[in-house]
C-alpha cells in the first residue's frame, strides 16, 4: 500500500455520507405574505360584520399552523438552517484530507467518513464503510491498541496509538497512527466520536534508516583505534567509547549512568587543565593536553587529548568532544616521543605550580597544579590568563618586579612571598627564573609557586604559643613577686586592725586598705590562672548539676534583656575540676556575652558527651582523640572580627573602652581550662554571634589512684572553718627570703604564743635546725629562695627527721614544684597572699596531733 494514495472523492461518495440540506426560497415567502395581504384587503371591502367570521377563521388557521410548527421544531422535524454548515470550503477540507476521518454515533455506527478513510480501511464504496474496531477485528497486533482507543472514546478522552498492520502478501506491512477524540464540548456533540487514521509507514522507514546510520556511526566510534569521551560542565562523563573503556579497564555500562566523573579517570590534577579553560562566549576552542589517565587498578596511561569545547552565548560551556590518543607505545618505539612523555609527566605531576609567562604576565603554558590553583582562586578563569591575578593587589608589585628582572636576563632573583587573591587568606611563595635569550620573544620567565598557607598557619600557631608561654612566665613571675608584697601588706593590715577598734577614726581607712589588697589578690590570681600556676582543688563534678546551681546567678548577671537557655545532655560523664574555677570560667564567658548583646539577645549553654571516635572528625587542632564533656556557650551578639579572633586569649587584650575591662577575663578562662587538662576554642563571625566550645576530659573513677598523702594538710580552713582559739605552743622555723614579710609573719606567730626561729634561706634554716638539735615542731618555708629552694630543703630536713612537719608558702601553685619532690612526702601548702588568721590556722592544724 503506498504512503500517498492518489484518489479523488466522487460526488456520489460525498453525498452518500452527508445529510440532505434543503435551501429556503424568498419568493415563496413573498407570495405567502402577498396572499395574506390580499385576503385582508378583500375582507375589508365586504364590510366589518360580514368579514368578522372570515377573519376569525383566518386567524385560527394561522394559529394552528404556528402551533404545529412549534411542535415540529421541538420534535426535531423542523430545524433552523445553519449557514455555516453549508460552507463548501469547510466541507471539502474534511472530505479531501490526507488522513482518514470518520465520525461515529454513540452506538458506534459511522455517520460520516471521508474518502481517505475509505481508502485506508479498504472500503470499495460508502455502503461498505466500517468503524475502526470492525476493520481490524481478528488482528492480534492491533486489537489491544483498538481496545484502549474504544475505552478512551467511551470516557470522552483523547488517545493515540501507533500500530503495525501486516499485509497478506507477507511484505513488511504498514504503520498506522490511530487517534480518537470527542467531537465537541457540548453535551450533544460529545456523544459523537471522531476517529483519525494516518499512514506513517514512510516516516517509520525514515526513522529506521536514521537509527541504523546512527548505530553504525556509534559502532565505528566505539571500536575506533583511539579513545573518545564527552564530559559536561559538571565534570560528569556522559559518553566514553569502548576503546577508551577497554584501555582504562572500566565497564562501559557504568559510564553512561553517571557512575564516573572526569576526576575518576584523570590522574593527579590533570582534570583541572580541562575544566580551567577561560570561557569566551560564542566561541569553540580546541586545546591539546598531555596528561596521564588513571586505570581502574590505579595504574596510569600517558595520553594526548584533543579537547574541543563550545561555549554558549552566555559563556556556559557545553559538553566536550575529546579525542584520546595513547602514548604508551611511543615509550617503546620512539625515544624522542618517550622523552617528551616523561617530561610531560614530570611537568604535570610535580607538587609545585609551574607556568611560563610573557613580559605582561600572561600565562603561555602551565601545568595541572597551576591550573588547579588558578581555578580555586578565580573561577571565571582570570587567573589562568594572567599570573598577576593570582596575587592580591597589595603584593602584586613584588611579583611584577621579579618577572621584569627575569625578562632582562637577571639571575638569582629572590623568592617572593605574597598573599594570594581570593576570598580566604592564602599565601604563596613564587620562584622566578629567566628563560634562554632566544625564547624571550614569547616567554619572559618561568614561575614556580608553592602554596605556604599551612606553613604560615603553623608558624603563627607556634609563635602564638611561644608568645603565650613567654607572657605566662612573665605574668607568673610578676604574680609571685607581687604576692610577697601583698602578703606583707595584708599581714601589716591585720596588725593594724587588731590594734584599732571599729570606733577609731582610722578604722575605716584600714578596712579600705584591706579591701584594695583583696582586690589586688584577685587580680594576681587571674595572672596565675593565665600562666597556669594557680592552686587548684579539683573534685569529681557533674556539670549538669553545677550549671543548674549557677542558673540564678547567671540570670542576675546577664539581666532581663538576655534570655538564658540551658540545654543539658543526657547521662553526662563526670569530670574532675576545681568548682570555683569552673564557675569563674562560666561567669566570665556569660558576662562577655552580655556585653556583646547591649540590645538583648539569647545566651545558650549546652552540654553533651563527645566520644573519642567523634573527636577525630572535629576540625579543632591540638586536641587528641579522647572522651570529653563538651560545654558550648553561644550568644547572638555582635560577634568578633576575624582580624582579632586569634588575639582574644592574650592577656591585657580588650576591645572594651578604657576603664571597662582589664583584658584578663578570657586569658583567665584559657588558663583555667588548660590547667584542668581541657581545651577551649572559639567560633565567631562579626554580626552573627560567638560560640565558645570547652572540652573537659572525662573522669574515669576506676582509674582513680589512692589519695596522695602529699597534700593531706593542704586545705586552709582559717576562713572556711574558723576556730574559736587560734593560739598555740611550739617552736616554728620560719624560712623566708623577703625580710619584711618574714618579720611580719614571725611577729604574727609570736603574738599567738609560738616560738619563732627566723632564716632567710635554706642554708640558714639547716644551720638553725642543727643549733636547736632538731627541737623544731614545724617548718614554714617559702618555695622559691636563693642558694637552696624549698624542695631541696625538704629533702635535707627529712633525712635528719623523717617526721618533721612542713608548710610551704608560695605565690605559685604547688603543682609547679610538687613534681620535684620525692614520692610519698607529706607537706601542707598555703598559697600567697594570706592573712594572719589564715597563717595561724594552717599552723595550728598542721601541728595538731594526727
Amino acid at each position: 500500500m503506498t504512503a500517498e494514495p492518489d484518489y479523488e472523492p466522487s460526488p456520489d461518495t460525498m453525498t452518500a455520507h452527508e445529510p440532505v440540506r434543503r435551501g429556503g426560497s424568498i419568493v415563496l415567502v413573498l407570495l405567502v405574505a402577498g396572499g395574506i395581504v390580499a385576503v385582508a384587503v378583500a375582507l375589508m371591502t365586504i364590510g366589518r360584520a360580514q368579514a368578522q367570521p372570515y377573519i376569525l377563521a383566518l386567524l385560527a388557521l394561522l394559529a394552528m399552523v404556528g402551533l404545529f410548527s412549534l411542535f415540529a421544531f421541538a420534535a426535531g422535524i423542523i430545524r433552523f438552517a445553519d449557514r455555516a454548515a453549508d460552507d463548501p470550503v469547510l466541507g471539502r477540507i474534511a472530505d479531501q484530507a490526507y488522513d482518514g476521518l470518520a465520525v461515529t454515533d454513540p452506538r458506534g455506527h459511522v455517520v460520516y467518513s471521508n474518502a481517505a478513510y475509505l481508502a485506508l480501511t479498504g472500503a470499495a464504496s460508502p455502503l461498505e464503510v466500517r468503524p475502526v474496531e470492525r476493520v481490524f477485528i481478528g488482528n492480534p497486533d492491533v486489537s489491544e491498541a483498538v481496545f484502549r482507543l474504544l475505552k478512551a472514546a467511551r470516557e470522552g478522552k483523547r488517545q493515540q496509538e501507533e500500530v503495525r498492520v501486516a499485509t497478506t502478501d507477507g511484505n513488511h506491512g504498514r504503520w498506522l497512527r490511530l487517534r480518537v477524540r470527542p467531537l465537541g464540548h457540548g453535551k450533544r456533540e460529545a456523544k459523537y466520536t471522531v476517529w483519525s487514521v494516518a499512514d506513517i509507514t514512510r516516516d517509520r522507514e525514515r526513522q529506521e534508516d536514521v537509527f541504523q546510520e546512527l548505530r553504525h556511526a556509534i559502532e565505528y566510534l566505539d571500536h575506533a583505534p583511539c579513545g573518545f569521551f564527552s564530559v559536561n560542565a559538571a565534570g560528569e562523563l556522559i559518553y566514553v567509547n569502548a576503546t577508551l573503556a577497554n584501555w582504562l579497564d572500566h565497564d562501559l555500562a557504568e559510564i553512561g549512568s553517571g557512575g564516573l566523573k572526569l576526576t575518576d579517570i584523570v590522574s593527579g590534577d590533570g582534570a583541572a587543565l580541562l575544566t580551567s579553560i577561560p570561557p569566551v562566549p560564542g566561541e569553540v576552542k580546541t586545546e591539546v593536553f598531555d596528561i596521564d589517565l588513571r586505570m581502574r587498578g590505579g595504574k596510569t596511561l600517558p595520553v594526548r587529548l584533543y579537547h574541543k569545547l563550545a561555549f554558549g552565548a552566555d559563556g556556559v560551556p557545553g559538553a566536550s568532544r575529546t579525542l584520546v590518543i595513547s602514548r604508551a607505545r611511543d615509550e617503546r618505539s620512539d625515544p624522542q616521543r618517550a622523552a617528551e612523555v616523561r617530561f610531560m609527566r614530570f611537568f604535570d605531576h610535580t607538587p609545585m605550580a609551574i607556568a611560563t609567562v610573557d613580559r605582561g604576565g600572561a600565562v603561555v603554558r602551565a601545568n595541572a597544579r597551576f591550573a588547579k590553583l588558578a581555578q580555586s582562586l578565580s573561577p571565571d578563569g582570570a587567573a589562568s590568563k594572567s599570573i598577576f591575578r593570582t596575587v592580591s593587589a597589595r603584593d602584586r608589585n613584588l611579583l611584577i618586579a621579579a618577572i621584569n628582572h627575569a625578562a632582562e636576563g637577571q639571575g638569582d632573583i629572590p623568592p617572593v612571598e605574597a598573599m594570594l587573591d581570593g576570598a580566604k587568606e592564602r599565601w604563596g611563595q613564587f620562584f622566578v627564573t629567566a628563560v634562554a635569550e632566544d625564547e624571550r620573544e614569547t616567554e619572559a620567565a618561568i614561575v614556580y609557586m608553592l602554596e605556604t598557607t599551612e606553613r604560615r598557619a603553623l608558624e603563627n600557631q607556634i609563635n602564638q604559643s611561644q608568645k603565650m608561654d613567654m607572657v605566662g612566665q612573665l605574668a607568673g613571675g610578676i604574680a609571685h613577686d607581687f604576692n610577697n608584697v601583698l602578703s606583707a601588706i595584708m599581714m601589716a593590715n591585720d596588725f593594724l586592725l587588731n590594734a584599732h577598734k571599729p570606733t577609731d577614726p582610722s578604722f575605716q581607712d584600714i578596712m579600705q586598705i584591706k579591701q584594695n589588697a583583696t582586690r589586688a589578690a584577685t587580680l594576681v590570681r587571674q595572672l596565675l590562672a593565665f600562666s597556669r600556676r594557680q592552686t587548684l582543688r579539683p573534685q569529681v563534678l557533674d556539670l549538669g548539676d553545677a550549671l543548674s546551681d549557677l542558673t540564678m546567678l547567671l540570670r542576675r548577671l546577664i539581666g532581663e534583656k538576655v534570655k538564658l537557655d540551658l540545654v543539658h545532655g543526657r547521662d553526662l560523664w563526670p569530670v574532675k575540676v576545681d568548682v570555683s574555677q569552673f564557675e569563674q570560667v562560666i561567669v566570665n564567658l556569660a558576662v562577655n556575652a552580655r556585653d556583646a548583646m547591649p540590645d538583648g539577645g539569647k545566651l545558650t549553654v549546652r552540654t553533651a558527651n563527645v566520644t573519642s571516635a567523634e573527636t577525630v572528625h572535629l576540625a579543632y587542632k591540638g586536641m587528641p582523640p579522647a572522651d570529653y564533656v563538651r560545654i558550648d556557650i553561644t550568644d547572638t551578639g555582635t560577634g568578633i572580627a576575624a582580624d582579632i579572633v586569634d588575639k582574644i586569649f592574650e592577656p591585657f587584650f580588650s576591645t572594651k573602652e578604657v576603664g571597662k575591662g582589664t583584658g584578663l577575663g578570657l586569658s583567665t578562662v584559657y588558663g583555667i581550662v588548660k590547667q584542668t587538662g581541657g581545651f577551649i576554642y572559639v567560633d565567631s563571625e562579626a554580626g552573627n554571634g560567638t560560640s565558645f566550645h570547652i572540652f573537659l576530659p572525662r573522669h574515669h573513677p576506676d582509674l582513680e589512684t589512692q589519695p596522695d598523702t602529699v597534700g593531706a594538710a593542704r586545705e586552709t580552713p582559717a576562713e572556711a572553718k574558723p576556730k574559736a582559739d587560734l593560739t598555740g605552743q611550739g617552736t616554728i622555723l620560719l624560712v623566708e627570703d623577703e625580710e619584711g614579710l618574714r618579720s611580719l609573719n614571725a611577729r604574727g606567730l609570736r603574738s599567738r604564743g609560738y616560738s619563732v626561729i627566723e632564716a632567710s634561706n635554706g642554708i640558714e634554716a639547716m644551720e638553725a635546725l642543727e643549733q636547736e638539735n632538731g627541737a623544731v615542731d614545724l617548718v614554714v618555708s617559702d618555695v622559691v629562695m636563693p642558694e637552696m629552694d624549698g624542695p631541696t630543703l625538704l629533702k635535707a630536713m627529712r633525712e635528719r627527721n623523717p617526721d618533721l612537719k612542713i608548710i610551704f608558702v608560695s605565690g605559685y601553685a604547688e603543682d609547679a614544684f610538687e613534681k620535684s619532690l620525692p614520692e610519698n612526702q607529706q607537706f601542707a601548702f598555703l598559697p600567697k597572699p594570706f592573712t594572719l588568721s589564715q597563717l595561724v590556722a594552717a599552723v595550728k592544724e598542721t601541728m595538731a596531733p594526727s
